[in-house]
C-alpha cells in the first residue's frame, strides 16, 4: 500500500507555501519532511489528512493504494495521525481510549482482547483502567501510537511526535514507533526539526521554494 503525492501544491491568498511536492512512499517506508518553521510542513500533512483550513488552496493529487483521497472527507481517507501532543481523551480510561479506535462492529469481548494485546505489546499490560493523567510522557506516547494503529490505517502521518520527550526517552519511543510502522508495512510521513528523528537511510525531503 503506497502513499503517492503528485504535484501537491498549497497556496494562501495566491502565494505558494512551497514548491510542488511529488513523493511516493512505499509500504513500511518512513519518509521525512524537514524545513524551517513556517515553511508549510504541518500544512502539507493537513492537506493529506483532510483537515486543511479553507484559507488555503490545494492542487495536485494524493493517492493511497491507488485510490485518490483528496476528494474524500477526512474520516474516509484511512489515514492515521500522530502529534506531539498525545490528545488522549481525559474523561476515558486508557482501555476506552484504545477501544475508541476500533470498528464499531467488533463485539465487546473481542475489543477487550485486542486492547489487552496492544497494551501488552507496548509493555503496558494491565493499564486498561488507568487514568491518562497518571501516565508518564513515554506511556502517553505509546498509548497514542497504539490508538492510531488499532484503527488499521493505510498510512500514518506524524507531526513532531517526539518533540516533547527528553532525549533518552525520545530514542526509545522513536524506535518503538518506527518498528510498529514497519511491522504493519504501511507508508509513513514524518515532520520533524530534529535530524536525529530521521530513520537511518530514510529519504528526507526539505520543503521550501526555489
Amino acid at each position: 500500500m503506497c502513499l503517492e503525492l503528485e504535484n501537491l501544491h498549497i497556496r494562501k491568498q495566491g502565494t505558494s507555501l512551497f514548491d510542488p511536492v511529488t513523493l511516493v512512499i512505499a509500504p513500511g517506508e518512513i519518509a521525512t519532511l524537514m524545513g524551517p518553521s513556517g515553511c508549510g510542513k504541518s500544512t502539507l500533512l493537513s492537506a493529506v489528512s483532510g483537515s486543511l483550513d479553507r484559507v488555503f488552496t490545494l492542487t495536485g493529487t494524493a493517492r493511497l493504494n491507488g485510490r485518490e483521497i483528496l476528494s474524500l472527507p477526512m474520516e474516509d481517507r484511512n489515514i492515521g495521525l500522530l502529534f506531539q501532543d498525545d490528545l488522549l481523551f481525559p474523561h476515558m480510561d486508557v482501555g476506552s481510549n484504545l477501544a475508541f479506535a476500533l470498528r464499531e462492529n467488533i463485539p465487546g469481548p473481542q475489543r477487550r482482547v485486542l486492547v489487552g494485546r496492544a497494551l501488552a505489546s507496548a509493555g503496558l499490560e494491565g493499564f486498561e483502567k488507568r487514568d491518562p493523567s497518571s501516565l508518564s510522557g513515554g506511556q502517553k506516547a505509546r498509548v497514542s501510537l497504539l490508538r492510531s494503529l488499532l484503527a488499521r490505517p493505510g498510512a500514518l502521518l506524524m507531526d513532531e511526535p517526539f518533540s516533547r520527550l527528553d532525549q533518552t526517552l525520545k530514542a526509545v519511543i522513536r524506535t518503538f514507533v518506527f518498528s510498529r510502522i514497519r511491522e504493519m508495512n504501511i507508508p509513513a510521513l514524518l515532520v520533524t526539526h530534529d535530524p536525529a528523528d530521521c530513520p537511518a537511510g530514510g529519504r528526507i525531503l526539505n520543503l521550501g521554494k526555489g
